[in-house]
Order: structure tokens, then C-alpha cells, then sequence
């Protein structure tokens, strides 16, 4: 095999790791959970049968392995299929050119392969958390001349710019590592700007209070629907709500101090919160013909409250890992909706997860206008 293609391979191997490790480190700084999307990941080649209320390990351990295969695949298409062009371009400039690569790429499998294939992906993560990751592993192309003149035997110009660049990333992942630790162990930093410490204790209470009701009515469906594919969105419903909440209880014990975190007080009173008629009648109608139709309704109904929530937290949350939770939590409860709904694979998946990403509250279909596909 040419000395390219190898050092292609074994740099993918090394990104792709060390883009594993880093979503993994960094995924609660930004409101995200881990193994939630290391599942969503799974559902790509493993379609519903990857998606559970509790991810087990094979199924995380699934999503980790596709996604280190997939990049690993565009390292190869970087300096082997395109080596003519790439592999003789110096650190810097792998490093510039790897900017708009990991736009490229990430871009192209969230709107351009994964609808066709996988519409649950898209339309639960935003596009962030896909760019991130590969920008992660494009941090590292610059070792490529490196690790070729390396594989050659030959001495390396590159070797000084090797060393310091693997000290570098060496450094960020220690730190990456410090932040976790002290995060799981309730020591996250608050940074509350613009005196907005009163509007974040607030939506936290009210987005985790939102979640759990949320929780609660997916496990009924969870049993009881009727169509596979809804009990499979029910599931994911409750995994995806319940990592959220437990990331606010992790940032609500490093930045108040208190171990739990209480509900609030207007409860009723948020948008979209069902009241314990529906519940009840959602509970009496499990087993009947018209079960299916009656939850989607009013789940729809509690994401849409949640959107409009984490919209307005988009706005008005003061610490900004709030403000990336918000947008997260908007784009995958528009993405649920339009899944109950029964939105087709394809280029109507990309369209509406594009709008989801920049669209305010009550400007998507999943808002509140007519049902998109059933």
C-alpha cells in the first residue's frame, strides 16, 4: 500500500479517537448527553432498534464504532483519494484547509446523506454538535506529514511542529479531563451574564419540570402505541429528556450548591404542560384503536411548550451553556414533532432541520401550523 494511504489510515485512526474522546469529555459542558447521542449515532445503520429509554452498552458502544468509522473514511478521502492535491501541503496549511473540510463533511452527512437514510438523526441534533466533531478531528490533520515521512523511515522536517502540536492537544484534553471530573462531581463553574441568575434558576427548574411530565407520558406510549415506529420515538423521548434533565441537575448542584433541584412554583402555568384530565384519559385510552392518535396530539402540544421555552431562553439565559441546551432542546422537539407526524426521508428531512437550527418560536411547522406529513 503507498506510504499515503497508510499514514491516511493510521491518522484516521487517531482522529476518530481522539474525536470520541473529546465528545465524550465535552458533552455535558455543553448541555449535551453523552450516551443519548452515541445512540441517536446508532440509529444511523441500526435504524429504531437503536433507540431504548436506558442506551445499553452495545448500543452505545455501536454508535461510538460508526462514528469513528465515518471518520476515519473521510481521513482516507482527505489524503488518500485526494492525496494528489493534499498530502503535500505543510501542517499550517492542512490546517486552514481543514476548516472548511470539516464544514464540508459534516454538512454533507447531516443534510445531504443521513435524511435518505436515517431521518431521526437530523432532526435530533443540531447541526453544531456534528460541525464540532469533526472540526475536532480536522485539529489533528496537520500530523499527516509527520506521520508519512514517519511510516517511510525517513527523517521528518515536520517532527519538531509533531511534537508541539500532539503537546498542545495532549494539554487540551487534560484540560477537557479536569473540567468532566469536577463537573460529575458537582463543581461545574456558573457564569450567569448580564445579571440573568434569576432567569436561569428559573427555566432550569421549568425545563426540568417540562421534561419529567414529558418522561412520564412517553412511557406510556412507550407500552402502548400501536405503530412500532411511534413506541421507538416514545423511547427516544424518554432517553433524550431524561439525559437534559440530568445534565440541569448536575449544573444546578455546581452552581447553587443544593443537591436536588426543586420544581417550580407555578408549575401548571408553563406552556404546554398537560393537565390531569389529559393524563388521565391518555392513561384510559392505552389498548384502544384511538391511542396513537390521542399521544401525538398531546405530545405535540408539551413539545411545543418547550420550544417556546427554550426559545425564550435563547434570548434571556445568562450563562451561555444554557443557551446552547435551548437550542438543542428547540431543534429536537421540532424534530420529534415532525417525526410523529410521519415526515418522509429525503430532502424535506434537511429542509426542515435547516429552519429548525435558525427559525424563532411559532416560524416552523412543527410550531403550531398544519400537520407536514402523515
Amino acid at each position: 500500500m503507498p506510504v499515503n494511504w497508510r499514514a491516511a489510515a493510521l491518522l484516521g485512526l487517531i482522529t476518530s479517537s481522539y474525536s470520541t474522546l473529546v465528545a465524550q469529555l465535552l458533552a455535558a459542558r455543553v448541555g449535551r448527553d453523552a450516551v443519548v447521542d452515541w445512540m441517536v449515532v446508532a440509529s444511523i445503520p441500526a435504524q429504531d432498534l437503536a433507540l431504548q429509554a436506558e442506551p445499553s452498552w452495545p448500543v452505545i458502544l455501536g454508535g461510538i464504532l460508526f462514528h469513528q468509522s465515518a471518520d476515519f473514511l473521510w481521513a482516507v478521502v482527505f489524503f488518500g483519494l485526494l492525496g494528489r492535491w493534499t498530502a503535500g501541503l505543510r501542517p499550517w496549511t492542512i490546517l486552514l484547509v481543514g476548516i472548511p473540510w470539516a464544514v464540508f463533511t459534516s454538512a454533507f452527512e447531516y443534510f445531504g446523506v443521513v435524511p435518505f437514510w436515517q431521518p431521526v438523526f437530523t432532526l435530533n441534533q443540531p447541526y453544531w454538535v456534528g460541525l464540532l466533531v469533526h472540526l475536532t478531528s480536522a485539529s489533528l490533520y496537520p500530523l499527516f506529514p509527520w506521520l508519512r515521512d514517519w511510516l517511510a523511515g525517513r527523517a521528518s522536517p515536520h517532527r519538531r511542529f509533531a511534537a508541539w502540536w500532539s503537546g498542545v492537544t495532549a494539554a487540551g484534553v487534560l484540560g477537557m479531563a479536569v473540567l468532566a471530573f469536577l463537573g460529575w462531581h458537582g463543581r461545574e463553574w456558573p457564569s450567569h451574564l448580564g445579571g440573568a441568575l434569576a432567569y436561569d434558576q428559573g427555566w432550569m427548574r421549568a425545563m426540568a419540570a417540562h421534561h419529567r411530565q414529558g418522561v412520564a407520558v412517553a412511557r406510556v406510549a412507550e407500552q402502548a402505541a400501536d405503530d412500532p415506529h411511534l413506541r421507538s420515538l416514545a423511547r427516544l423521548m424518554i432517553a433524550g429528556q431524561a439525559g437534559d434533565v440530568m445534565v440541569l441537575e448536575q449544573w444546578w448542584r455546581g452552581w447553587f450548591g443544593t443537591p436536588v433541584l426543586p420544581p417550580p412554583e407555578e408549575h401548571m402555568a408553563m406552556p404546554g404542560m398537560l393537565a390531569p384530565e389529559q393524563l388521565a384519559a391518555l392513561d384510559r385510552s392505552a389498548g384502544k384503536p384511538g391511542f396513537d392518535a390521542l399521544f401525538v396530539t398531546l405530545m405535540t402540544h408539551h413539545h411545543q411548550g418547550a420550544i417556546a421555552m427554550a426559545d425564550a431562553a435563547l434570548g434571556r439565559a445568562g450563562d451561555p451553556r444554557l443557551r446552547l441546551m435551548a437550542h438543542a432542546i428547540r431543534h429536537a422537539q421540532r424534530g420529534e414533532i415532525l417525526l410523529m407526524q410521519g415526515i418522509p426521508r429525503g430532502f424535506a428531512v434537511s429542509g426542515a432541520a435547516a429552519l429548525a437550527l435558525i427559525a424563532p418560536a411559532g416560524r416552523h411547522p412543527a410550531d403550531g401550523g398544519p400537520a407536514v406529513h402523515r
